[in-house]
């Protein structure tokens, strides 16, 4: 998910969509933990995406 993205969302999709990545993370992680994943950048892309999430709301909370 992009930047330009997440801008376009509200308070309450960000939080959504927080949660459903966090929730997708921590399955990547027992996956990954159990035999290797196919391609083991997806867990860096989806920890930078939850970062771009959490910096956005932060902004928000800060406006």
């Amino acid at each position: 998910m992009k930047q330009s993205e997440i801008k376009e969302l509200s308070v309450q999709e960000l939080n959504e969509k927080l949660t459903s990545f966090s929730k997708e993370l921590s399955s990547l992680k027992m996956t990954h933990a159990i035999s290797p994943l196919e391609n083991p950048s997806q867990l860096r892309s989806v920890r930078r995406t939850i970062a771009r999430i959490n910096t956005e709301i932060t902004k928000r909370e800060l406006q």
